[in-house]
C-alpha cells in the first residue's frame, strides 16, 4: 500500500507541475512525452534485453494506439488546466474515467457489476456535482463559466482515461505485453505522432523549453514512474485497494491547488473530492 500512496502523491505533484504551464498546451505536451521517452525508452529497451525479446509487431502496434490515447488525454487535460481551477478538471477527470470504465464493461462488454459498485457509480456523479457548485463563499459569482468548462474539460479527460485504461489492460492481460518496454514505447509514439504538428510552433517551442523545462522534467518523469508504482503494487495488492487508494491523489491534488494557486471554495472542493473517492473505491469492490 505504500508504493500505492506514494503513486498517488507523485501523480497529484506532476499534475500540479502541468497546471503551472499556462499555455502552449500542444507543444509542453510533446515535449514532455519526449523527455519521457528519452529518459524511459532506454530502461524499457533493457527489459526486452533481459527478457530475451525484441520490439514485436504487437508490442509496436499496441504501443501506438496507446500512444495517440495518451496524446487526446494529454492535451485535453492541459486545454483543461489552462481554461478551470485544477481542483475542479483534476477530481472530475479521475472520477469520470472509472465511471466510464464501468458503464463500457456494462454496455459493451456485458459484465453485471454488483450493486455495491453501481452504487459507486452514482457516488461518484455526486461528487462531481458537488466539485462543480462549489462557489466563493461571498461576492458575485464569477467563477461559474470557469467550472463548468472544468467540468466539460474534465469529463473529456475522463473519457481519454477510460480509453487508454482499457486499452492498456488489454494490452497487458491478453497481448501480455511487458509494462515497461509498452509505456517506454508508448511515450516514443507520443512524440513521433505530435511532432509534424511543431511547425509554426518555433517560438512557443523555446518558450516552453526556456520557461518550463522543470514542469518538462516533473512531468517526464513522475507520470511514468506513479503508473509503474501502481503495476508493482497490483502484483502484489488486490485491485480493489489499489485502485482507490490510487485515487486518493485526487484530496492531495485538490489540497496543493487551494495551497499553491489559491483556488476558490476549498471546501466544498475538498469535500467533492473526498465523495468521488469514496465512488471509486465502490466501483473497485
Amino acid at each position: 500500500m505504500f508504493l500505492v500512496l506514494t503513486a498517488a502523491v507523485l501523480h497529484a505533484v506532476w499534475n500540479i507541475a502541468a497546471k503551472r504551464v499556462g499555455g502552449g498546451s500542444y507543444v509542453f505536451v510533446f515535449c514532455y512525452a519526449s523527455a519521457s521517452a528519452v529518459i524511459w525508452l532506454p530502461l524499457g529497451l533493457g527489459v526486452l534485453l533481459v527478457n530475451g525479446t525484441g520490439p514485436t509487431t504487437a508490442l509496436l502496434t499496441a504501443t501506438l494506439l496507446s500512444g495517440a490515447l495518451h496524446i487526446v488525454y494529454g492535451l485535453a487535460l492541459q486545454t483543461g488546466y489552462r481554461k478551470a481551477d485544477l481542483s475542479v478538471v483534476y477530481p472530475v477527470a479521475r472520477g469520470t474515467g472509472p465511471l466510464l470504465t464501468m458503464l463500457f464493461a456494462i454496455w459493451i462488454l456485458a459484465d453485471r457489476p454488483g450493486s455495491v459498485a453501481i452504487v459507486g457509480g452514482f457516488v461518484v456523479v455526486a461528487g462531481v456535482a458537488v466539485v462543480a457548485s462549489a462557489r466563493a463563499s461571498s461576492g458575485p459569482d464569477r467563477h461559474r463559466a470557469s467550472r463548468w468548462r472544468g467540468v466539460r474539460w474534465g469529463a473529456v479527460t475522463g473519457a481519454a482515461i477510460a480509453s487508454y485504461t482499457l486499452w492498456d489492460d488489454h494490452a497487458m492481460t491478453h497481448l501480455a505485453l511487458l509494462p515497461i518496454p509498452y509505456f517506454s514505447l508508448s511515450t516514443v509514439w507520443q512524440a513521433a505522432l505530435m511532432a509534424p504538428g511543431l511547425r509554426g510552433r518555433r517560438t512557443e517551442l523555446v518558450w516552453v523549453v526556456r520557461a518550463h523545462w522543470r514542469e518538462t522534467l516533473c512531468v517526464a518523469v513522475l507520470s511514468p514512474l506513479a503508473y509503474v508504482l501502481v503495476l508493482q503494487a497490483m502484483t502484489t495488492t488486490s485491485v480493489a485497494l489499489v485502485a482507490p487508494a490510487r485515487e486518493s491523489s485526487i484530496v492531495v491534488g485538490s489540497l496543493l491547488a487551494w495551497k499553491l494557486f489559491h483556488e476558490p471554495a476549498p471546501v466544498r472542493k475538498f469535500a467533492g473530492a473526498v465523495v468521488v473517492v469514496v465512488g471509486i473505491a465502490l466501483i473497485a469492490v
